[in-house]
């Protein structure tokens, strides 16, 4: 392993659900409509080329980003090892988050109106050091309880020896 391989492959990794490309392939869209929409309005009483260039660029960006959420999408996963769980992500700047079971403090699992209507759930750990927190989404919900439980139970059995 190198610093450019920085995914361990002797884990079995799981992947997130597919669903979550759609969830976000539907915010993306929110976002970029939220900066269109006002750009056009704020065009029509003023007929300047500013709002026009600004919801252009938000579009191109949009585009963009939904071309390269297959990818994105695809890089998070999870793994539990003996004594930590690992959660991967990122394409461009890969990032590998390690959650020791001894260093958590609490497990939560949140399901928004969008991540409930797409039957998704995400799971967050929290730790002392507000750096090390790290979330897996995209997660079916029975899955995301399943983990909350095993991760809360190895957090407890690792923290009796602190």
């Amino acid at each position: 392993m190198s610093a450019f391989t920085i995914w361990p492959e002797d884990v079995s990794w799981r992947p997130v659900s597919p669903k979550l490309l759609w969830l976000e392939l539907i915010s993306l869209a929110v976002a970029v409509l939220w900066i269109v929409v006002p750009s056009l309005v704020v065009w029509l009483f003023w007929r300047s080329w500013v709002p026009l260039t600004v919801g252009a660029i938000a579009v191109v960006v949009g585009v963009i980003r939904a071309l390269l959420l297959p990818r994105v999408v695809k890089a998070w996963g999870y793994a539990e090892r003996a004594d930590d769980l690992l959660v991967r992500h990122g394409r461009v700047v890969r990032r590998l988050s390690i959650v020791p079971y001894g260093r958590m403090q609490f497990v939560d699992v949140t399901a928004g109106p969008l991540e409930r209507a797409f039957g998704l759930a995400t799971v967050q750990m929290h730790t002392a050091a507000a750096a090390s927190n790290a979330r897996v989404p995209g997660l079916d919900p029975q899955e995301a309880a399943r983990l909350r439980d095993r991760l809360t139970a190895l957090g407890h059995a690792r923290a009796e020896g602190l």
